[in-house]
């Protein structure tokens, strides 16, 4: 269960990311959010990543803690920025 939590985080996180991010806003919402919505967007990335840490080191330790946290990261970064690709080139069309 703790495997799918911080995959989850991780998601929402480089999602929230990837919003907080003028060009990323540019090309999903036409425009540019405000600085305020751009900066929560930016410190919940972030609070939602330590977040996942913190669950993922309590349940299964340092060592191999770190080692699933720095793969479901890997895997939600992957899957934000594949996502973005798709969405980049059927907006082009």
């Amino acid at each position: 269960m703790t495997h799918l939590v911080v995959f989850v985080l991780s998601l929402l996180a480089f999602a929230a990311l990837a919003l907080s991010m003028q060009r990323h806003q540019e090309d999903l919402f036409g425009g540019l959010l405000t600085s305020r919505a751009t900066y929560g967007l930016a410190i919940g990335a972030w609070s939602v990543l330590a977040l996942a840490l913190v669950l993922v080191v309590r349940e299964q330790g340092w060592a191999l803690g770190l080692v699933s946290y720095s793969g479901h990261t890997s895997l939600g970064a992957g899957f934000i920025f594949g996502a973005l690709v798709v969405f980049g080139q059927v907006g082009k069309r």
